[in-house]
């Protein structure tokens, strides 16, 4: 039992890695193990000091509430019942204090303690296990998905959800449950998502699912397309790099389902295009870069006002909003707890949603009013790569389709930036196949503290999501700018040790991102250009390193650039030797705000 429960926690150790545990019932007691750091530690414990049993749990944390340590690793326990715990209980303070002023003692700086303590309390009046799971979920506030099992039930295990997300995992007389899909795909292929508000009661031979009110329900079955192999690293030495190889291969997918035979068919929007007087961009992190570069996109193409936020501060400005606004909320899992809200308040306001998110069962995707869905397949590593590229190809495709039923260009021009998507991944491909040169520079900047990207257009998004790759995986402060805006303050930052990144295609900016190149390098900064063949020969004598990449449609030239930018971070990254696909401090599914 405690293996597999250990090797389906290896493949959600990149939602988070602090700490982790396992617990187990074994002839009728809980017993626990856990530790501090990653699963590796928790193997090694293990191998020292078994657990056994028949039915178990296991956790692997991204510290919110409390320092990483074993203390405030899940699993959380009492003699009667432990529990593990996604997402944050927003009321657990108030809780607390009522269970202290009981008699209860606590042992950890989480939220989540309050839950098996308060399970505990209603068993002690007298409730079984699910009835007192159910007077338990009333009382908390917040973001959850939890797992328990309790002492003396060898074959009982209870779980639920409220804005984050988890599994049922169907098989042959056994049942289990997962945060991600992911976990489940060795042990079946039978998946079944919990609504909203669910609580689900299993044992070996079936499983019961309960919603909000009380009531039994069933919720549909569906079959996974996940395997052990396809989440695999192959014969990369990364995840992250076996993802960045990858994207040939998934961008060619994401346009051939909406795009195959060179006409677009994307699915009904929840606003029609003639009906839409504004755009309204929401996501974080990488998926709001590649909801910079489709603003450009959008208003270039559609002739589309587009307005863009961060999505964590999108409602403390309180926009009012035009119920003619399409909402466009980007998020490679679903999850993010962040946009979710965002999402959430746009249709509070009765604004139309669509989702742009990599998973079709995510709470975003359930939630909005409209989804597209991106075909990156499951992405292991925490920095974003193939699902970043997937939705650029989405958001280019989203860009064209409103473009041309809303009269904004002809046929021609449509073909025309269709038939340059559709060299891409074949360009991709050329770029993948020798990246020596990038790794040689990454070897020759490698040792600096800072750097600086920038770019114009389309390419100024980009310089965002390229420093943001740095930044991540190699701990490079790595900070980008528009390259119009250097002489107004970053320039004070340039000596001869600031390598500058100009992301620098052949496109109707390059002249002016070149008079801004050569201002830095006026300064003495190392400047890095990132173009085509075409571009690097204006750039001959004022840069000392290259990227060169095939010559492209400006249009497209994004996703295209976005290859060897993460083959850059990459390779800087291994060479510093830093933990490439687990980044310190981060977590790949921000499901807490």
């Amino acid at each position: 039992m405690t293996g597999r429960v250990l090797e389906a926690l290896k493949r959600l150790e990149y939602r988070g890695y602090d700490s982790a545990g396992i617990a187990t019932i074994d002839q009728g007691k809980i017993t626990l193990r856990r530790s501090q750091g990653k699963l590796g530690n928790l193997d090694a414990l293990l191998a020292k000091e078994p657990l056994h049993g028949h039915i178990g749990i296991g956790h692997t944390r991204w510290a919110t509430h409390g320092v990483p340590s074993e203390a405030n690793a899940h699993p959380h326990a009492t003699q009667d019942v432990a529990v593990v715990h996604n997402g944050i209980i927003e009321n657990f303070g108030e809780i607390r204090d009522e269970l202290k002023a009981k008699g209860y003692v606590f042992k950890s700086q989480t939220d989540t303690e309050v839950i098996p303590t308060l399970i505990t309390d209603w068993m002690a009046q007298g409730k079984s296990p699910q009835e007192a799971v159910a007077e338990t979920l009333k009382r908390l506030h917040g973001a959850f998905a939890i797992g328990a099992v309790f002492t003396g039930h060898d074959e009982l295990l209870i779980a639920a959800r409220r804005g984050s997300p988890l599994a049922i995992g169907i098989g042959e007389d056994e049942h289990c449950i997962g945060s991600d899909a992911v976990a489940l795909a060795p042990l079946t292929r039978q998946i079944c998502y919990l609504a909203e508000g669910d609580m689900a009661v299993l044992s070996p031979s079936q499983y019961r699912i309960f919603d909000e009110s009380g009531q039994e329900v069933q919720r549909d079955v569906k079959l996974t397309q996940l395997s052990g192999a396809a989440i695999g690293k192959g014969d990369f030495r990364h995840f992250m790099l076996k993802e960045i190889h990858e994207q040939p291969t998934v961008i060619g997918e994401t346009l051939n389902v909406y795009a195959g035979d060179g006409k677009i068919h994307l699915p009904e929007l929840p606003l029609a295009a003639d009906k839409i007087a504004r755009i309204q961009i929401v996501a974080c992190g990488t998926s709001f870069y590649a909801g910079l570069v489709a603003r450009y996109w959008l208003e270039q193409q559609a002739r589309i006002p587009v307005d863009i936020d961060v999505a964590s501060e999108f409602r403390y400005r309180e926009p009012v909003m035009d119920p003619n606004t399409l909402m466009i909320a980007i998020s490679q899992s679903g999850e993010t707890a962040d946009t979710l809200a965002a999402m959430q308040y746009a249709k509070a306001q009765g604004v139309a949603t669509l989702a742009i998110v990599n998973v079709a069962e995510s709470s975003m995707a359930l939630q909005a009013d409209g989804m597209l869905q991106t075909h990156a397949g499951p992405e292991i590593g925490v920095a974003s790569t193939k699902a970043f590229t997937t939705q650029l190809a989405l958001l280019a495709l989203l860009a064209l389709d409103l473009a041309d039923k809303r009269n904004q260009t002809d046929k021609a021009n449509i073909a025309a930036l269709l038939h340059a998507l559709a060299e891409v991944p074949a360009k991709l491909s050329e770029i993948l196949h020798d990246d020596k040169e990038i790794e040689a520079l990454a070897n020759r900047i490698s040792g600096v503290q800072h750097m600086l990207y920038i770019g114009r257009g389309v390419s100024y998004a980009m310089a965002y999501e390229a420093a943001l790759k740095m930044k991540e995986i190699s701990y490079i402060h790595a900070e980008a700018y528009a390259a119009g805006e250097m002489k107004h303050g970053p320039i004070a930052l340039i000596d001869e040790q600031m390598p500058v990144v100009a992301i620098a295609p052949k496109d109707a900016w390059f002249d002016k991102t070149l008079s801004n190149v050569q201002e830095a390098a006026a300064r003495g900064a190392q400047i890095v250009a990132v173009t085509d063949a075409a571009g690097a020969k204006a750039f001959d004598g004022m840069a000392k390193h290259y990227i060169i990449c095939p010559s492209s449609h400006p249009f497209v030239a994004p996703i295209l650039y976005a290859a060897p930018l993460q083959l850059l971070a990459y390779h800087t990254a291994v060479i510093k030797g830093t933990d490439v696909d687990q980044p310190r401090n981060l977590a790949k599914s921000v499901t807490v705000e």
